[in-house]
């Protein structure tokens, strides 16, 4: 699928965090663009509205193009210090499918190899990932890289349903087992939790990690009573489905202690929410050395040339 690929010139690229982010140890966020080709019927971004950094468009529009802050890079170079904890990204997937044309994240990812923050987390959910390996191993040689990847189920069909552009659970998994055998420091992320065999994406999220698992409920007003919630398209195809019971927090409280459960017997940890994330934003006592995997850093200007980009309308 096409989707028109537009640009601006941002006037910052980091923004200070606050509530969730904050309360789990992050200083800053990183959007590499507004608005997300992967376009999940879920997704809480497009409630956010202006709080967001959004436009019109964005929110009227989810999904159907993106808009690239080309100036990134740049930015980075004057913003990005030592002591920063950074989330890239709870705005956008910066691996979303219009990257692999626009190639945005090598550009940021260099800026990070040269000035690195204290830790610099990536979320996505995304195979595409796969094609900045060398550059992800660089980059955890300079600073702290965890990278949270997100994995909703362990049912290909329901991803079809909520998240028809994503790449399949199997891409996704395989994806994760390609980073970790690389040396990257890899969290499986079981966010937005959606109908599921709980014991089957538990036991999936273990076998392709080596972390604690972290966890994030499908967002209702009974469970987030304030800010971003799920986006009304989510709702409409639990009904559909006749999966509400995915609503209830009477079986979300049963499917999270039988998760917990199976992560704790296999010796690791399992949490929702602040707690859970503030495992990607807290500093590891024993880091993973990545000398033996790579012998030098690589050259990171050796890359092809991104295509030839058209400017959004100002």
């Amino acid at each position: 699928m096409l989707f028109p690929i537009l640009e601006t010139k941002a006037r910052r690229i980091l923004s200070p965090v606050s509530g969730f982010l904050a309360e789990a140890g992050f200083t800053h966020s990183l959007s590499p663009a507004r608005n997300c080709t992967y376009g999940c019927t879920y997704c809480y971004v497009p409630t956010m509205r202006v709080q967001g950094g959004l436009r019109p468009d964005d929110w009227n529009h989810w999904g159907e193009f993106t808009t690239f802050k080309t100036n990134a890079r740049e930015l980075l170079k004057r913003e990005l210090a030592g002591e920063q904890v950074i989330y890239c990204s709870p705005l956008t997937d910066p691996y979303q499918p219009a990257e692999m044309a626009q190639n945005l994240m090598p550009e940021i990812l260099e800026a990070v190899y040269i000035h690195p923050p204290k830790i610099f987390v990536l979320q996505t959910r995304s195979p595409y990932i796969l094609r900045d390996t060398h550059l992800l191993q660089a980059v955890a040689e300079h600073t702290d890289l965890r990278i949270s990847f997100s994995l909703t189920t362990d049912n290909d069909r329901i991803r079809k349903l909520f998240e028809p552009r994503c790449q399949s659970i199997a891409d996704r998994s395989e994806a994760m087992r390609a980073l970790r055998d690389a040396g990257l420091n890899v969290y499986a992320t079981l966010a937005p939790l959606l109908p599921c065999d709980p014991v089957e994406l538990v036991r999936l999220a273990l076998d392709v990690t080596d972390n604690n698992i972290l966890c994030d409920p499908f967002h209702t007003r009974q469970n987030k009573p304030r800010g971003a919630t799920t986006r009304e398209a989510g709702f409409r195809i639990l009904e559909a489905q006749n999966l509400t019971q995915w609503l209830d927090p009477a079986n979300e409280a049963a499917v999270l202690a039988t998760m917990k459960t199976e992560v704790e017997a296999a010796g690791r940890q399992f949490a929702t929410g602040p707690k859970a994330f503030s495992w990607l934003a807290q500093p590891l006592i024993h880091q993973t050395s990545l000398a033996a995997s790579t012998s030098s850093a690589p050259a990171l200007k050796e890359r092809s040339s991104p295509p030839t980009r058209r400017r959004a309308k100002s």
